[in-house]
């Protein structure tokens, strides 16, 4: 919860001002950092988005062909990239992704989409089948949410065995990169499923009409935030999900560098939970 001191509620004001005065000189409180970036459907409820220094954004197959120095050049300062989903589907632009972001300078780790009619360990070993253990790399990513139209895997299973599940695969997926996962999570999932889980792991959540806060219970630590999937980025023809970093250049210097949260990060160097690149 926002304590009633907190600059937070002024912030967000001043953000929706911003907006609504777009056209208009001199409005600092939201900084637009990003000028050759857009939005198609800009929401005024993730305003407070742009006022975060570190911003990326996250691809897979349907943006097509990338011109990734043209991304790189707009100021994009990380990008996730689908890499597979349950046991035996590999993102068709993975590799050319992968490759490409690389060789632009942008920063990029690779996200793997949970079936929950997969074995975990089967996912897990796809997983390590088809994504180079790049020591250069951001950490893994393990998007887990409902995915009920996914060749007929079961909407929902019990929380207690998606639980399960989610912790095999963060534990092997940190075993092949040597790096802790992140989770990727939308609203519903995380209130039925993460609430009250995972507190020694990165979170990257999804709310494109509000403030985290507002959608996370328990949640406030996290560290990248989905603001929306409208995005536009030179470089991408079309929608393109954009994202923010939770803190500072400092703060974006210290994970890279550590493949660790900077707030708890000397909690997990004492458990062996934190190793640089």
């Amino acid at each position: 919860m926002v304590a009633s001191h907190s600059p937070r509620p002024r912030l967000i004001a001043r953000a929706l001002l911003c907006l609504a005065v777009a056209a208009m000189a001199g409005c600092s409180a939201v900084p637009n950092r990003y000028p050759l970036k857009g939005d198609a459907k800009p929401h005024t409820g993730v305003a407070s988005a742009h006022s975060l220094p570190v911003h990326g954004i996250d691809v897979s197959k349907w943006q097509r062909e990338i011109d990734w120095n043209a991304v790189r050049a707009a100021g994009t300062r990380f990008a996730f990239i689908k890499a597979t989903e349950g046991g035996d589907h590999a993102d068709e632009r993975f590799l050319t992704n992968w490759v490409g972001a690389a060789r632009a300078g942008v920063p990029r780790g690779a996200y793997h989409f949970v079936f929950w009619c997969r074995p975990a360990h089967e996912q897990a070993e796809w997983f390590r089948r088809t994504v180079p253990a790049d020591p250069t790399a951001l950490p893994p990513v393990l998007d887990v949410e409902w995915n009920g139209h996914s060749r007929n895997c079961p909407k929902k299973v019990p929380r207690a065995q998606a639980l399960e599940m989610i912790r095999t695969m963060l534990a092997e997926m940190e075993a092949h990169t040597g790096k802790r996962p992140i989770i990727y999570t939308d609203i519903t999932f995380h209130q039925e499923i993460l609430e009250g889980e995972f507190e020694d792991y990165p979170f990257w959540i999804r709310s494109v009409a509000a403030e985290p806060h507002e959608r996370y219970n328990g949640r406030p630590n996290w560290m990248f935030w989905q603001y929306t999937t409208t995005g536009r980025v030179p470089g991408i023809v079309g929608d393109v999900d954009r994202n923010a970093f939770y803190g500072s250049e400092q703060d974006w210097q210290s994970f890279v560098s550590t493949n660790c949260d900077p707030r708890i990060r000397h909690h997990l160097e004492r458990r062996g939970l934190c190793t640089g690149k």
